[in-house]
């Protein structure tokens, strides 16, 4: 459940308390806009930023830590193998033959590779060609287009606060990169959207972890956001929506 501290800042940002809140993310990256559109608007970050001490740690992991695991398991291997023994020398043995005839109806081995035929999956089916990556409606021109193309220029953190009031749906996000934006009390609104503006679709009941719900507006775009945080914040809101 939300933090007190983010519901007295919820609060004091409406003017009053929210039906439901969740903090959440975009379903999926968002993905490369047209290079026109994207100057037009500004040339904004299409990629959340990190804290810094996300990629200290990673200095530190692949510097340090990597290293040492590797010298260690070296020297377990060391002191494993026998002294005075060598190595046995290769031979050169011909390599087998292909198990398979041309009339045998078994498949070769070697002519058969794990990876699928472009275009398919590896259960054969044909992958969609969709170039929103099933994100949002594709239309850079529309609400959902205009709003991703600013999404991470209001906040380069990635998750977002949506509030729903009997005046419509707010987002809010903190304004500075930090370890737990979910915790922050410094958010501020970076969306409204009245009910005539906005409206959410959700399918309550699904497991937890995998619950997502979908901005629509009047202009036929939407847009699909997840990674619900929160479990009792997020099936209060997934009931409240879908009711």
């Amino acid at each position: 459940m939300a933090k007190r501290k983010v519901r007295r800042r919820a609060r004091r940002i409406l003017g009053a308390d929210p039906a439901a809140l969740v903090w959440c993310e975009l379903a999926r990256p968002i993905p490369a806009p047209p290079e026109q559109v994207h100057r037009a608007a500004g040339n904004k970050r299409l990629k959340p930023g990190r804290h810094w001490l996300l990629y200290a740690g990673a200095v530190l992991f692949f510097f340090v830590v990597v290293p040492m695991m590797l010298i260690d398991k070296l020297g377990d291997r060391l002191e494993r193998r026998p002294a005075g023994r060598r190595a046995p020398h290769p031979r050169n043995e011909p390599e087998p033959a292909s198990t398979s005839s041309p009339g045998s109806g078994l498949p070769d081995p070697a002519s058969s590779p794990g990876t699928p035929e472009p275009g398919r999956d590896r259960q054969g089916r044909r992958r969609p060609s969709d170039p929103a990556h099933g994100l949002f409606d594709g239309d850079w021109e529309r609400t959902a287009g205009r709003l991703l193309l600013h999404w991470y220029g209001h906040s380069p953190n990635p998750q977002r606060l949506v509030m729903l009031t009997g005046d419509g749906i707010c987002l809010a996000a903190s304004p500075r990169r930090r370890l737990s934006p979910t915790k922050a009390a410094d958010f501020h609104a970076v969306a409204r959207f009245s009910p005539a503006e906005a409206r959410i679709e959700a399918e309550a009941g699904r497991p937890r972890g995998f619950g997502t719900f979908v901005l629509h507006f009047p202009d036929g775009s939407w847009l699909e956001l997840g990674r619900l945080a929160g479990p009792e914040d997020a099936d209060h809101f997934l009931r409240t929506v879908s009711t």
